[in-house]
């Protein structure tokens, strides 16, 4: 995976997904585009799936119907039955057979590799319900701008058709690259920042927030000049991200950056049963209180200190 600014030839994405009339990542009715691969290692990532850059094997025993016809064509001895996770992932070379020979889709492959063209034509079919809603298409991951050349590529022909562009990303790229590739031809941009202390954004998701505050705010210069909508979310995860000192510090960042409006993203505690069917469980995963959905209380609490500092909570996605 390269790193944020490094020359290192770009590979193309693997695409994990692409949803349409998604009502949830944008205004109006979009379709949502999801890049795989991701910069941050981020404890809670609510699409683990969309995590690391390439092909991965998924496992949902609930979906096993016990014909055991990926047995008989592994040629690497890597599913047993013994095995509590079935797959053995050192052992598995991600050859795929096992997917393709599974009649359940039990075993699914995760991430494959579409040509912008073929990303085009499998969102114009949602052209309709763009024109008539005001929505668009939504790029998402995992983070898109890992590929920034692909990226690049991507939006100048949704512009070119006149769709419209939303960007969701961690922050963590290389400017230059980003002011040039994707910028001009975005409409939107939805901005994560999830911990103000830098020494808990490392602990938490692997990588200094430096970068990503830098980013933001110049991204905010660009959007005071009104040819951008930008956005910044929180995403409230239960122990992390959730405490009363995280949110006053992020009020106090974005009324620095003259940013009046945030949205504080509801957590969803799903995560640990897609990361277990990548046998991508984790420590964080077994933590009870990252099982449980927040209260609504707590979260109208935290809306409140934002409020207090002159920050509105409401309007993106809803």
């Amino acid at each position: 995976m390269p790193d944020p600014g490094s020359d290192a030839p770009e590979r193309p994405p693997l695409i994990v997904d692409i949803k349409g009339n998604a009502l949830d990542d944008g205004p109006g009715i979009r379709a949502v585009v999801f890049f795989k691969g991701c910069p941050l290692r981020c404890a809670w990532c609510h699409n683990p799936e969309a995590q690391r850059p390439g092909v991965e094997l998924s496992f949902d025993p609930a979906r096993c119907v016990g014909c055991e016809s990926c047995l008989e064509v592994c040629g690497r001895g890597a599913l047993s039955r013994a095995d509590p996770g079935f797959v053995d992932r050192e052992r598995c070379d991600r050859c795929l057979a096992c997917a393709a020979a599974c009649p359940a889709g039990a075993l699914e492959t995760v991430g494959e590799t579409r040509s912008v063209e073929q990303v085009l034509a499998a969102v114009a079919p949602y052209r309709v319900f763009f024109d008539t809603s005001g929505g668009g298409v939504t790029l998402s991951g995992g983070e898109p701008t890992l590929f920034m050349d692909y990226l690049g590529e991507l939006l100048r022909a949704l512009k070119a058709a006149g769709v419209h562009t939303l960007l969701q990303t961690c922050g963590l790229f290389d400017w230059k690259r980003f002011a040039s590739a994707a910028l001009p031809y975005l409409d939107a941009v939805y901005y994560d920042i999830k911990l103000m202390d830098d020494d808990a954004h490392r602990s938490h998701c692997g990588a200094s927030n430096r970068v990503i505050l830098d980013n933001f705010r110049r991204l905010q210069a660009v959007a005071e000049g009104g040819v951008l909508e930008l956005l910044p979310r929180t995403p409230l995860v239960p122990g992390i991200t959730d405490s009363d000192g995280n949110v006053r510090a992020l009020a106090e960042f974005l009324r620095g950056c003259g940013v009046h409006r945030c949205r504080l993203l509801d957590y969803n505690p799903l995560w640990p049963d897609k990361a277990a069917k990548l046998g991508a469980a984790s420590e964080a995963a077994r933590r009870p209180e990252l099982r449980r959905w927040l209260e609504r209380g707590h979260v109208a609490r935290l809306e409140a200190i934002l409020h207090r500092a002159g920050i509105e909570t409401g309007g993106g996605e809803r």
